[in-house]
């Protein structure tokens, strides 16, 4: 089986990280698919950023969760970067409209291992439903309970286990909770041996975050992981498949 190559927020070495430009240039290069973060807005929506709090990737400072959607999207999302100036932040919605139809996946990691957001799981399955995304979500967190009541809600939902740290055997404790894959950090999976093989014998995926090092690359390949979540997705695909 080929590695996958998913864009890392997006294509997010080029354009400012969980932003409609990173998720289009992702596509442009080819990835399989993408990663994003998501957090609820002040009244309920839901919103593509990585961190709690506005100030480093926006002109803004607070918590997203203290803004409306409609105050959030006055905020620029460029992180200072030249010729993305005005981006905005994207609404889950958005970005699903971009990927309806090609196949791709998207994997949507719920961001409710710092803050809590009442309702996040109901909105998310409701969206996914609304959009005819079945199928190509999965959904991934470092809170293990909000993605497993994601599904215990939706038994045919795919969720994978967000960690860092080093488990004898993390393919029995995926295992244990139906989770479809395990998201270790690229040094972690190296600490784990035979994680790929043992994972693979369970159909248990392993998709490995951040990969932007080509060296890493060739070498987790080998190993047979399952993805390469990666800022740069043109460089996976030469390093992964030579073009």
């Amino acid at each position: 089986m080929n590695t996958k190559i998913l864009g890392h927020r997006g294509a997010s070495f080029y354009a400012p990280e969980n932003t409609m430009p990173a998720f289009e240039m992702a596509l442009e290069q080819g990835a399989d698919g993408v990663e994003l973060d998501v957090h609820l807005s002040k009244d309920g929506e839901l919103v593509v950023i990585h961190d709690e709090k506005l100030d480093r990737t926006t002109n803004a400072k607070g918590f997203v969760g203290g803004y409306t959607l409609e105050e959030l999207k006055s905020f620029d999302a460029s992180c200072g970067r030249e010729g993305f100036a005005g981006v905005k932040i994207p609404t889950l919605r958005e970005v699903y409209s971009l990927f309806q139809g090609t196949g791709k996946m998207i994997n949507v990691e719920v961001k409710t291992d710092i803050m809590d957001y009442p309702g996040i799981v109901d909105k998310l399955l409701a969206l996914e439903d609304e959009m005819a995304m079945q199928g190509s979500i999965l959904y991934s967190s470092f809170n293990h309970y909000s993605v497993y009541e994601l599904l215990t809600k939706r038994p045919t939902a795919k969720i994978g286990l967000l960690y860092m740290s080093i488990f004898a055997a993390p393919w029995s404790y995926a295992a244990s909770l139906g989770a479809a894959a395990l998201h270790p950090h690229f040094i972690t999976i190296s600490k784990t041996p035979l994680m790929a093989e043992e994972c693979a014998k369970r159909g248990i995926e392993t998709n490995i975050w951040t990969v932007d090092d080509p060296a890493w690359m060739e070498k987790l390949a080998a190993m047979g992981v399952t993805s390469l979540i990666t800022d740069r997705p043109d460089l996976a695909k030469t390093v992964v498949y030579g073009h």
